[in-house]
């Protein structure tokens, strides 16, 4: 799914996690035509290895400026990515929602986003979500994206002056293989990305935990080999 293009000299702040899907999310927001500005939030998250990520993923695709912000999650706990005491599951997606879940992770983070969108004047926001192949986050979903574009039009200066945000989802309904596909398609190097919740010692993917599989599952079936996983 490409994005609709930009107006002349628009910006676009973009969240890169350093994952597979913020990447394809950034190589679109560039395909479209949209000043670059990349916004990473280092929560204190247990697979660390994603921030150096997405360094190379912002570089590499010529952001205007990298932001990396820390908001110390860990403080509230919660989850398996922000509590070394709670497990990461193995045994792959099973309908619930999982333990992975970081409390209110995207709503915290297009909030950011937001922040820094009004700052510099920028009205499009991009986020890499999807509602397809996904571990059943619920602030992956259309609604919530809905809902957080009215909210930033009654909580901010610009929208109350009737000056609109678009929160961009190009992936939200993209099969893990389209995506691995997109990756190919902007001549993207997968290699780049880094996936797994829960690296080896050795900073190697776990190869086990859903956003492994996930990942795995979605080059398999695009017929394509992850550069990551050699």
């Amino acid at each position: 799914m490409t994005m609709v293009p930009a107006s002349a000299g628009a910006a676009a702040i973009v969240l890169v996690s350093g994952g597979l899907d913020s990447m394809v999310a950034l190589g679109l927001a560039r395909e479209a035509g949209y000043r670059l500005f990349a916004l990473t939030i280092d929560y204190n998250q247990r697979h660390r290895i994603e921030l150096a990520a997405a360094g190379r993923i912002a570089a590499a695709l010529g952001a205007e400026r990298h932001v990396v912000l820390p908001v110390d999650l860990t403080a509230f706990g919660g989850s398996a990515l922000t509590d070394s005491e709670i497990a990461v599951p193995k045994g792959g997606v099973d309908g619930s929602i999982p333990v992975t879940y970081v409390p209110a992770r995207n709503t915290i983070f297009l909030s950011l986003a937001l922040g820094w969108a009004e700052a510099i004047g920028a009205r499009d926001l991009v986020i890499g979500v999807n509602a397809l192949d996904y571990s059943g986050y619920p602030d992956c979903r259309p609604g919530f994206i809905a809902a957080f574009e009215s909210m930033a039009a009654e909580a901010t200066r610009a929208g109350v002056e009737g000056q609109a945000f678009q929160v961009h989802t190009p992936l939200i309904a993209m099969s893990k293989a389209q995506i691995a596909a997109e990756a190919a398609r902007l001549g993207l190097d997968a290699g780049m990305s880094w996936s797994c919740y829960d690296p080896t010692p050795d900073e190697r993917p776990c190869g086990h935990c859903d956003s492994c599989r996930l990942r795995a599952k979605g080059f398999a079936e695009a017929g394509l080999i992850d550069p990551a996983a050699s």
